[in-house]
């Protein structure tokens, strides 16, 4: 059976990201436009524009097109910015985060997903200005900031670390909370300090480093 992907992807955006209010018209062309497919595993492709995550290798997965287009839309990136994802997957979010602003530094833990995530998007024609690194976002260090941060995963705790490679007025969007139900926020480094902008609930799998600790039980 040959699927077409064009139809799946116009449908995708009509019949799932527009209903839950992603509105942004730069936002749902760049998910209109990008080969979705081009970022999932083979065994899943069927499957690439369906309202559900996606497994990767290592236990991680794709978050479901819904989730990416409330995230790409919140950061409201214009095409002159610089952006910092943390967790690159499959490159799918990167791309996006690509099409949308003017540079990327995609930081994966997984040195297996970087080396994918990086094919795909040279197999994709895309992401001429991402950069993958492999990298534990909780121990990188940069003198480079960054006008808004994309978190790809969630965090029991906001990680308050991440905030300090934010120019002023940068924002940052993160899934907290404990399963099954997370809040999607989105921090906005104001001059006060951190302003904190609850957007939606889901549910994301944890970021490396950032699950809840154990509680001890007697």
């Amino acid at each position: 059976m040959t699927i077409d992907y064009s139809q799946a992807r116009e449908t995708m955006v009509e019949q799932q990201i527009r209903p839950w209010d992603v509105l942004d018209l730069r936002v749902l062309d760049v998910l209109a436009r990008l080969p979705r497919e081009a970022f999932v595993p083979d065994a899943y492709k069927a499957l690439a524009y369906a309202d559900l995550e996606i497994p990767l290798s290592g236990g991680q997965k794709m978050m479901k097109p819904v989730v990416e287009g409330r995230m790409l839309q919140a950061l409201e990136l214009q095409p002159g910015e610089d952006v910092l994802e943390i967790g690159s997957g499959s490159g799918f979010a990167s791309a996006c985060l690509g099409a949308l602003a003017r540079e990327v530094v995609s930081l994966e833990i997984d040195p297996a997903l970087a080396a994918g995530a990086r094919a795909n998007l040279d197999a994709a024609g895309l992401g001429s200005n991402v950069r993958i690194e492999t990298a534990d976002a909780f121990s990188w260090q940069s003198e480079r900031r960054f006008d808004a941060i994309c978190v790809t995963a969630a965090a029991d705790v906001l990680p308050l670390q991440f905030l300090q490679w934010l120019r002023p007025n940068g924002r940052l969007f993160i899934v907290r909370g404990h399963e099954p139900v997370m809040e999607a926020v989105l921090v906005h480094a104001d001059v006060n300090g951190p302003r904190i902008e609850s957007l939606f609930e889901t549910d994301l799998a944890y970021l490396a480093g950032a699950a809840p600790k154990p509680q001890f039980q007697f």
